[in-house]
Protein backbone atom coordinates (compact mmCIF):
# COMPACT_ATOMS: atom_id res chain seq x y z
CA UNK A 1 0.00 0.00 0.00
CA UNK A 2 2.76 2.57 1.01
CA UNK A 3 4.06 1.99 -2.75
CA UNK A 4 1.28 3.52 -4.27
CA UNK A 5 1.41 6.47 -2.48
CA UNK A 6 4.66 7.00 -4.43
CA UNK A 7 3.62 5.21 -7.52
CA UNK A 8 0.39 6.98 -8.14
CA UNK A 9 1.66 10.73 -8.16
CA UNK A 10 4.67 9.59 -10.12
CA UNK A 11 2.50 8.17 -12.97
CA UNK A 12 0.42 10.90 -13.05
CA UNK A 13 3.64 13.28 -13.25
CA UNK A 14 4.67 11.19 -16.54
CA UNK A 15 1.36 11.63 -17.95
CA UNK A 16 1.12 15.45 -17.46
CA UNK A 17 4.79 15.51 -18.79
CA UNK A 18 4.07 13.27 -21.92
CA UNK A 19 1.07 15.20 -23.00
CA UNK A 20 2.58 18.31 -22.35
CA UNK A 21 5.80 17.24 -25.06
CA UNK A 22 3.10 16.07 -27.10
CA UNK A 23 1.70 19.05 -27.26
CA UNK A 24 4.51 21.15 -27.69
CA UNK A 25 5.10 18.73 -30.89
CA UNK A 26 1.82 19.40 -32.42
CA UNK A 27 1.85 23.57 -32.17
CA UNK A 28 5.69 23.68 -33.34
CA UNK A 29 4.55 21.92 -36.51
CA UNK A 30 5.63 18.23 -35.97
CA UNK A 31 3.26 16.75 -37.96
CA UNK A 32 2.13 19.09 -40.30
CA UNK A 33 3.50 17.56 -43.01
CA UNK A 34 4.08 13.78 -43.39
CA UNK A 35 3.88 12.93 -46.74
CA UNK A 36 6.24 15.57 -47.74
CA UNK A 37 9.23 14.17 -47.66
CA UNK A 38 8.32 10.55 -48.53
CA UNK A 39 7.15 12.19 -52.33
CA UNK A 40 10.22 14.52 -52.01
CA UNK A 41 13.01 11.69 -52.94
CA UNK A 42 10.22 10.86 -55.73
CA UNK A 43 10.61 14.27 -57.45
CA UNK A 44 14.74 14.58 -57.62
CA UNK A 45 15.11 13.53 -61.45
CA UNK A 46 17.46 16.43 -61.88
CA UNK A 47 19.61 15.07 -59.34
CA UNK A 48 19.40 11.57 -60.66
CA UNK A 49 20.26 12.79 -64.15
CA UNK A 50 23.34 14.23 -62.78
CA UNK A 51 24.43 11.20 -61.15
CA UNK A 52 23.78 9.05 -64.12
CA UNK A 53 26.13 11.21 -66.09
CA UNK A 54 28.93 10.98 -63.67
CA UNK A 55 28.38 7.60 -63.65
CA UNK A 56 28.81 6.47 -66.95
CA UNK A 57 31.54 9.30 -67.20
CA UNK A 58 33.35 6.99 -64.64
CA UNK A 59 32.39 4.11 -67.01
CA UNK A 60 34.10 5.32 -70.30
CA UNK A 61 37.24 6.37 -68.28
CA UNK A 62 38.03 3.06 -67.32
CA UNK A 63 36.80 1.34 -69.95
CA UNK A 64 39.61 3.49 -71.83
CA UNK A 65 42.13 2.60 -69.65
Amino acid sequence: MDSLYFLIPVSVILIALIAAIFLWAVRSGQFDDLEGPAHSILHEEENIEEVDEDANTNVDDKAAK
